[in-house]
Parts: C-alpha cells; sequence; structure tokens
C-alpha cells in the first residue's frame, strides 16, 4: 500500500505541537508526495493542573488520548517527550523512531531583568526528581511544584509567584527561549529524566511506516533504551523520582542512574559502562546494583 497521507497525532500545547511540526518537516522533505496533517488533543495531563503527577496517575496521562487516537485510526503516528512517556507502551503501539537528542540538561531560570535568586520566594519545578536533586543544591531554599505548559509556567515566574524556575534546556531551546537561562546544570549536579531532550515517534503494529526511514537516531535510541530500562525495573515510570542518563562513545555505553528509595526518602547515584550494543542489559544491571546497595543500606 502506497501511503499517501499522514495524520501525526500531538498534544496541543505551543511546545508539542512544535516538536510534531519537526518530525512532519522530516517526512516532507523526503516523501513530497505524502500529505501531512498534525491533530492536536487536549490529554488528561494537560488538564488536571492543580495537583502534582504522581497524585493523579504519572506519565500515561500525557498519552492515554494520544493512544486512543492511534488505536481508532484516526492518527498514523504520535510524537511524544520521550521523557514523559510510561515505561510499558503497548504491544500494538510500538515506538517507531527516536529523533536526534538536544540538550539534555536542567536548567534554572530566573523571571525577567531578574540576576539573583530571592531567598523569600521558592524554586518552582514539576518532578519529585528534580526537587530530591535541588534540595542538595540549594539547602536554604523552598522547593514548590508548578503545573502547566512552559509559557504558563513563566508567567507564573515571571509574576512573582517563584524565585527561578527549574526547566529542560531542550524544551526552552526549540521554542526559542534560550535567552532565559541562567543557569546550566551538569548533569552530575541534577541528572535528567530518562530520554529528556529525545523525541519519540510512536505507531501502530499493523502499518508501513518505510516513510520514516533515516528519521531515527542510533545514539538516542541506544541511550533512550538503557535509560528506560534502568527505569522500567525500578518501577518509576509514572511519578517516581528515578533518573537516567546514557552518552555512547563509538560502540561504547556509560549510564548513569539514580535510585530512590521512598522508606527513608533517601537516594543513590551510580554508573555502569559497558557494550552500546547491549543497552537494556546495562540498564537492568545498574537498576539492580544500585537497588541491592541501597537495601543493604550502604
Amino acid at each position: 500500500m502506497t501511503t499517501t497521507k499522514v495524520v501525526i497525532g500531538s498534544r496541543e500545547s505551543i511546545l508539542a505541537v512544535l516538536q510534531s511540526r519537526m518530525v512532519e518537516t522530516y517526512i516532507k522533505e523526503t516523501h513530497p508526495e505524502i500529505q501531512t496533517e498534525i491533530l492536536t488533543m487536549k490529554t488528561t495531563g494537560d488538564k488536571i493542573l492543580d495537583r502534582t503527577l504522581d497524585k493523579v496517575g504519572g506519565k500515561g496521562l500525557f498519552v492515554k488520548e494520544l493512544d486512543k487516537a492511534l488505536l481508532e485510526k484516526r492518527t498514523d503516528l504520535s510524537v511524544h517527550s520521550l521523557k514523559d512517556m510510561p515505561m510499558e507502551v503497548p504491544e500494538e503501539l510500538p515506538l517507531l523512531a527516536f529523533s536526534r537528542r538536544e540538550d539534555p540538561r536542567d536548567v534554572l531560570v530566573l523571571p525577567e531583568g531578574v540576576n539573583t535568586l530571592d531567598s523569600s520566594k521558592p524554586i518552582g519545578c514539576s518532578s519529585m526528581r528534580r526537587t530530591l536533586q535541588l534540595k542538595k543544591l540549594f539547602p536554604e531554599m523552598e522547593i514548590k511544584s508548578v503545573r502547566g505548559n512552559v509559557q504558563t509556567r513563566l508567567r507564573k515566574l515571571d509574576g512573582g509567584e517563584y524565585s527561578a524556575l527549574v526547566l529542560a534546556a531542550a524544551g526552552l531551546k526549540r521554542l526559542g527561549l534560550e535567552n532565559r537561562i541562567s543557569r546550566w546544570f551538569t548533569t552530575e549536579e541534577i541528572l535528567p529524566a530518562a530520554g529528556q531532550g529525545i523525541l519519540a515517534v510512536q505507531g501502530r503494529k499493523d502499518r508501513d511506516y518505510s516513510f520514516l526511514e533515516g528519521y531515527s537516531d542510533r545514539d538516542s535510541w541506544t541511550a533512550g533504551h538503557a535509560e528506560r530500562a534502568f527505569v522500567r525495573y525500578l518501577d518509576g515510570g509514572c511519578s517516581s523520582p528515578v533518573a537516567a542518563y546514557a552518552e555512547t562513545a563509538q560502540e561504547e555505553l556509560t549510564l548513569t542512574g539514580l535510585y530512590y528509595r521512598e522508606e527513608d526518602g533517601t537516594y543513590i547515584k551510580g554508573s555502569i559502562t559497558g557494550k552500546a550494543s547491549e543497552a537494556e542489559a546495562l540498564g537492568i544491571a545498574l537498576a539492580k546494583r544500585l537497588k541491592e546497595s541501597k537495601e543493604k543500606g550502604e
């Protein structure tokens, strides 16, 4: 069957649409004969903004509506930020490709025209992963949850609700807001979420996706699978502050992971290096090692 039209499912935020357009542009450039359309939808996760993700069901809330549209064949593929995807994906809706990775780091954003942190106001962030690590970097500061898309969060910041925000560099760069960044955290200071900076393309098991050939980035695919295997083993798919970041160099992969133990509220970090071809096995091995180490009280 010759593909003549591709409907791309996307969350309706400016950033989500922009990311879907990046995939759409690739399809148009490599297959100009294919018609494309972006179908936007508001997901449950976009609607519930008064509670943190762990209180309302985790990352699955950002994909439920997009998955439904794919299954009902209203769309042909979905574009997600890989870090927002659940660690388990339905067998009938496989991940097809990962984009080349944008900057994976987290960054500090101050209110417009401000150069220093105001310790009388909290730092806003959207995840326990960031909160845990920020408490070590800024022990004197209050860390408070902030939800909503990037523009909504920036409005709250500039409106005086927060002293600063911690956001993903990738989203700000894609939105052309890199000038708002006041400080770049190293991946040692704040370990990123698994998949941060990578776009994931998801499709249906029964459909031909030969038009995507060449889109997937090999290093992102390898790193993304190592990170997701680490988090999946630790059951950190929805709201757990587990974090993972992998780097590849030729045929070698180094994965750093963070494991949080709910029982005592402490966390441990560790790294593993091995063959890039064994990415998922490395993710699982590091997860096992950190979990065992924490359980022994090391």
